[in-house]
């Protein structure tokens, strides 16, 4: 552990106070196992008399409120929330079931404007969003171990480290669409906001005490005021395995399977993966079969496939083979934006020595700071001034473009531009 992260767990320990009131940190300086959550376990909200309980006591909590939702990927389609747990001062830790509640805009709206504690909030604010939660505020203690130069910044890390308890994480990967949840999961799933609001209380202050405060208010602000993702374009293109496939007829088939699965998987509500393999969508697409037969050989369409779904899936290869090559997908996708690093040496050597450059200052820079070099500046940003400098010479105003932060802008402009001018 370092100096910094001492301090911070030190400084938590005494101040805060997390888990059990009475326990203290053993001499030993071994983590405390958190077993149960200090109320218990509370019971789950699944009732629309029960919510509303529920948001009367959180309107009425005091300080920012602690907030996880649960996802069941890998097993379901989509990345809807199954569990949403929150905790709060003066009123306790909430377990609420998003398929019997399945509006929760009035929770939402209840906690407008108090400062919502999130751990990995990118990861959550989709699944919250779609239920009707939206922060006005946040902090994110994923986010904030990582300005604060924490080596792991896992929750379960997090909270040994920082507070000296130790999380039982054995359930992280369950199928949360299970119903009734288990005992063991929901105390699980309980515990996992048990410590946040402490956790967050130790971060700030060692956050302030490196002078990275106000990088990490910044930072929250543009989670919390960004836009929803927009969809992904040809997300059939991310097929894993799809670099073997070179063929614009073969593409063709990756892109009529993926679509042909992913209906199936979202009209039964499972994992795609759970429905088709990526590996079996390359090996057809390799393979062009012509017939079932000739599909029922392949890796991944085996003696355990019925006949109807090998006939769905050659369906959609025959649809692939029967396309005009006017309609047969692009090799790639368009380029937005520079071309890949290792093309620059030949396409613009100048190009090159400037990003060469740059990232030798940025990762300088960042290892003096103590903090990712992903976090001090996007490679993306600093990629995309190399190759196109300002006309105008304005990198701030370029930085900014690109949406750096005002703490990233100032930090990092001298060094680009010294980079693009040490080059020119």
């Amino acid at each position: 552990m370092t100096d910094a992260q001492e301090t911070a767990a030190d400084t938590a320990l005494r101040t805060t106070g997390g888990g059990p009131p009475d326990e203290d940190v053993p001499a030993d300086g071994l983590p405390i196992p958190l077993l149960e959550p200090r109320e218990g376990i509370p019971p789950v909200v699944e009732t629309d008399d029960a919510l509303r309980e529920v948001i009367a006591s959180f309107a009425a909590g005091r300080g920012p409120v602690a907030v996880d939702a649960e996802r069941a990927s890998g097993y379901r389609y989509g990345q809807r929330a199954y569990l949403v747990q929150l905790r709060r001062e003066g009123a306790g830790t909430a377990l609420i079931d998003p398929v019997g509640c399945p509006d929760l805009s009035g929770l939402g709206e209840a906690l407008d404007g108090v400062e919502w504690i999130l751990h990995a909030a990118t990861q959550d604010l989709p699944c919250l969003r779609e239920i009707g939660m939206v922060p006005t505020s946040l902090f994110d203690t994923e986010l904030a171990g990582r300005l604060a130069g924490f080596p792991r910044v896992g929750l379960g890390a997090m909270v040994e480290s920082v507070l000296g308890y130790a999380l039982e994480k054995g359930h992280s990967a369950v199928d949360w669409s299970t119903r009734p949840l288990p005992e063991p999961w929901l105390r699980y799933a309980a515990l996992d906001v048990e410590l946040l609001v402490d956790l967050r209380d130790a971060l700030e202050k060692e956050l302030d005490r490196q002078g990275k405060l106000d990088w990490a208010l910044q930072e929250f602000d543009a989670i919390a005021s960004a836009p929803p993702a927009p969809p992904r374009k040809d997300p059939w293109r991310r097929t894993s395995g799809m670099h073997k496939v070179r063929r614009r007829r073969q593409m063709a088939v990756v892109r009529e399977l993926w679509q042909a699965r992913d209906a199936v998987a979202q009209r039964r509500d499972v994992s795609p993966g759970k429905v088709l393999s990526d590996a079996a969508i390359v090996e057809a697409a390799l393979a062009v079969p012509a017939n079932v037969q000739a599909l029922m050989a392949l890796p991944g369409f085996g003696h355990r496939m019925g006949r109807r779904q090998l006939e769905q899936w050659q369906a959609a290869v025959d649809r692939a083979k029967a396309l005009p090559d006017a309609q047969l997908p692009q090799p790639g996708q368009p380029v937005a934006g520079p071309p890949p690093p290792r093309a620059w040496a030949d396409k613009d050597p100048a190009a090159a020595a400037r990003l060469a450059a740059a990232r030798t200052a940025v990762s300088a820079l960042a290892e003096e700071l103590n903090l990712p070099q992903e976090n001090l500046i996007t490679p993306d940003t600093v990629r995309r001034v190399c190759w196109e400098p300002p006309a105008d010479g304005d990198v701030a105003a370029a930085l900014r473009t690109y949406g750096a932060r005002p703490w990233q802008v100032e930090l990092v402009t001298p060094l680009l531009v010294k980079a693009l001018t040490a080059s020119a």
